[in-house]
């Protein structure tokens, strides 16, 4: 009698609901909650898919009512609702995930929740009015799912449990492995004349020591081959789990019938190999591990407020009870507490929703939020997470739509692979059966073992990992390992004019008008602090000296026009004539300095700003690389008067469009992919959100990492800029190794094969060069992209 809910001998009857029966009241009171909230689809996935629960819950959940608790354990809380992330080390298949992304109809509060199945992650987010915190971690506890709560723990904890079965599973394997070749030596010797006690003997302690193995040390293989089949999916250990089957049944039949020693040490041996080729490839793969080292390469910078001055500061470096400056449109990195000016956050980022939300001193600001108001200062109480700044970046509300293809390819190879296997082992196997049924079952279970797909599964991730870390360590950012491929297929490249080909903070800035008064000055040094536009830094830079200067009322910043800001019984504007022209309803802006940055005091216009800019060191040569391979075009929001020598950069074949707004840009990138063009959008990340968002791929160039922005794909630094042209061709690099290791593997299962069919392969060899192979793809992929990428400068 098995338990309706998880699949557990149940003792009596007893415990039953019409048909269904239950080992115990925790499993019975489970389906009585998924019953009433008409969830019983959940046991139409797997059969039995439930966690026993052998008592009904009994934790006591009254600490996280405790304020300060709950604000170490969520990401995210505002009036309306809160966001957490929970670890959930019982999900465990596609039953698991179906119920805990239906959470909403058993507690209507909840209104999303999502799961990491291969980290068993479960994101969250709930309604402040309609249910708590305690009430979500009671409803999951109640069904089975009890959530880990240790506030930050160390994924590498979480995974000790089952490294340590690994090991005792391999204990087992080798002790019996040894043992029956040692049982086995007579029959090695070829001593069998007048011992048949000592042979049934050695026999039968022979299958004592294999009964463990197969039942314990094999039983991975055989539990992930009956869920896939269960799901009508062949997967890779469905012939591992064949093999062994084969042979443990043979080697019964030979010992129990007298008709020969049996195949023990063989299989003993196979499960022994292919468990320390489990191990070694986990340790080789915790070895090149570049998931980690990618969140640590996270650039966004921030600056930290230390006496009087402003200092540049990357987020790996805060710590709490720094003092963060953020400037307008920077998103800020730590959870804080505002300390100075009036918050208006744009949380965006982290909840999807553009509504931004007024904060006042002493308010707490989470992370992943943008100010999008005037400069404040705010304390860091909670330690930056990069893995939680790069899930909200690789956030559904950031995701281009693009085609995989190598992980298409991949996919659709494996899925015939272990179907093809089969047919192979069992053509095999009958081919062999009429000369020596002895070569047959070996040939059957050699073919087998030997096959695998799991090279081609690792060739990608493993080469694009190792891609990301050395584009990282170069300065060159990327969202994720997809962003390669589309890299890769790169045919034209458009660049923002200023702050991108410009260089931030070496133009020259000259200024025409009436003389400023320090009143003006402290307005003007006040109002360009909040702005982390160039051309705001620039004037900035040119009258701060040691001036201290108030704090601004009223800041508003429109992108691709200019600043407003109000000191006192002043107010200020700042930008293109064209800002100041509608602001005042009136054409009153001479010709002469309509492409110059126009100030205006109460109405009063002072005077304009004239830049002379300096482009990047290195562009040309760069742009000559480029424009052998790649079509160009260059955007900009200022006027015409540069032309002349942005054409002797350009050759005249190159497009170059002026006047363009953050909308025109957008447009634009739009027309060209509309023409079939793959287009690489190279922007600061300011007024160029929508362009860099519309490109196949986007990519802001920073100074200093701060003016992030979640609708790129990547971030470059600006010391880097010089070196695009070899990021674009790694990446095409990268993608030719992917496929040469497919090469490779399909090589090694051609050889392996043809040796396994021809009988010349033991299972044993074929246990030893299955996990070989793999980690054979993985040394390539690592070692050929660090020497290629070394070969090219990077």
């Amino acid at each position: 009698m098995k338990c309706f809910h998880c699949g557990d001998e149940c003792k009596d009857n007893s415990i039953r609901i019409n048909d269904k029966l239950f080992c115990c009241l925790g499993c019975k009171s489970v389906y009585e909650i998924l019953n009433n909230s008409d969830l019983c689809e959940y046991y139409n996935y797997n059969s039995s898919p439930g966690v026993g629960r052998k008592e009904l819950p009994k934790r006591d959940y009254t600490y996280l009512d405790n304020p300060d608790i709950k604000e170490k354990i969520i990401d995210f809380s505002n009036d309306k609702y809160t966001s957490i992330t929970l670890f959930i080390p019982t999900m465990h298949c596609s039953s698991c995930i179906w119920i805990l992304e239906n959470l909403y109809k058993l507690n209507p509060g909840i209104i999303f929740s999502r799961v990491d199945f291969l980290k068993k992650k479960l994101e969250l987010k709930f309604m402040n009015v309609d249910t708590t915190l305690k009430e979500v971690i009671i409803l999951l506890d109640s069904i089975g799912y009890e959530p880990v709560i240790t506030g930050d723990r160390d994924d590498s904890e979480r995974l000790t449990s089952e490294s340590k079965k690994l090991y005792y599973r391999l204990g087992i394997a080798g002790f019996a492995f040894g043992n029956i070749m040692l049982l086995s030596f007579p029959e090695y010797l070829g001593i069998s004349e007048g011992s048949s006690l000592s042979f049934n003997l050695f026999g039968y302690l022979n299958i004592l020591l294999a009964l463990p193995v197969l039942f314990y040390s094999a039983s991975d293989y055989f539990i992930s081959a009956f869920k896939g089949l269960r799901k009508k999916i062949v997967n890779i250990d469905v012939p591992i789990a064949l093999g062994i089957s084969v042979l443990f049944m043979r080697s019964i039949f030979e010992i129990l019938s007298g008709t020969g020693a049996g195949f023990f040490d063989s299989m003993t041996g196979l499960v022994f190999f292919l468990l320390t080729g489990r191990l070694f490839q986990n340790k080789t793969y915790e070895s090149l591990n570049f998931e980690r080292d990618y969140k640590s390469y996270f650039p966004l910078a921030v600056n930290i407020i230390k006496e009087v001055q402003l200092l540049a500061t990357s987020i790996d470096k805060i710590v709490v009870g720094d003092k963060m400056n953020i400037r307008h449109n920077e998103i800020i990195p730590a959870d804080s507490i505002l300390m100075r000016g009036d918050g208006l956050i744009d949380y965006s980022f982290v909840t999807g929703e553009a509504e931004a939300v007024s904060l006042k001193v002493g308010d707490k600001i989470y992370a992943g939020g943008k100010q999008v108001g005037g400069a404040i200062d705010a304390e860091v109480i909670k330690e930056v997470s990069n893995s939680y700044l790069t899930q909200l970046w690789n956030n559904k509300t950031f995701k281009k739509d693009s085609v995989n293809l190598i992980q298409e390819i991949t996919n659709r190879i494996s899925k015939y692979f272990t179907f093809a296997v089969v047919s192979i082992a069992v053509i095999s196997f009958f081919y062999w059966f009429g000369n020596s049924t002895a070569i047959a079952f070996n040939t059957f279970t050699a073919v087998l073992i030997v096959a695998c797909p799991c090279a081609l599964a690792l060739s990608a991730p493993f080469t694009l990992g190792n891609t990301l870390r050395i584009f990282g360590r170069n300065r060159l950012y990327l969202k994720n390992s997809n962003v390669i491929e589309d890299l890769s297929k790169t045919k034209k490249i458009v660049f923002d004019k200023t702050g991108t080909i410009t260089q931030i903070g070496s133009e020259e800035v000259k200024y025409t008008g009436t003389e400023l008064s320090e009143e003006e000055i402290n307005i003007l040094l006040s109002v360009t602090s909040n702005s982390t536009h160039p051309k705001s830094l620039s004037i900035h830079r040119l009258y701060k000296a040691d001036r201290k200067f108030d704090i601004t009322e009223d800041y508003d910043e429109i992108p691709g026009q200019g600043v407003k800001g109000r000191l006192g019984s002043k107010t200020l504007l700042l930008g293109s004539a064209t800002f100041i022209d509608n602001y005042l309803g009136s054409n009153i802006i001479l010709d002469n300095i309509k492409s110059s940055t126009v100030l205006m005091i109460n109405d009063s216009v002072k005077g304009y700003f004239s830049f002379s800019n300096k482009y990047r060191d290195g562009l040309y040569d760069l742009v000559e690389r480029l424009r052998r391979k790649y079509r160009l075009s260059v955007l900009s929001g200022d006027n015409e008067s540069e032309r002349t020598e942005l054409k002797n950069l350009f050759p005249s074949k190159n497009q170059m469009l002026f006047n363009q707004s953050p909308l025109d840009k957008l447009d634009h990138i739009e027309s060209l992919k509309a023409e079939g063009e793959h287009v690489l959008m190279l922007g600061d990340g300011l007024n160029d959100a929508g362009a860099l968002k519309s490109g196949n791929v986007g990519i802001a160039i920073t100074e200093n990492a701060n003016n992030f922005t979640p609708a790129s794909d990547g971030i470059l630094d600006s010391k880097s800029f010089v070196l695009l042209d070899k990021f674009l061709d790694f990446s095409r690099t990268s993608i030719k190794v992917i496929k040469i290791n497919f090469a490779i593997s399909f090589l090694y299962n051609i050889v392996g094969l043809s040796f396994a069919v021809s009988g010349n392969l033991s299972p044993i060899i074929a246990a030893i060069l299955m996990p070989l192979s793999s980690i054979s793809v993985v040394i390539f992929s690592m070692v050929s992209t660090n020497f290629l990428s070394k070969r090219i400068g990077l």
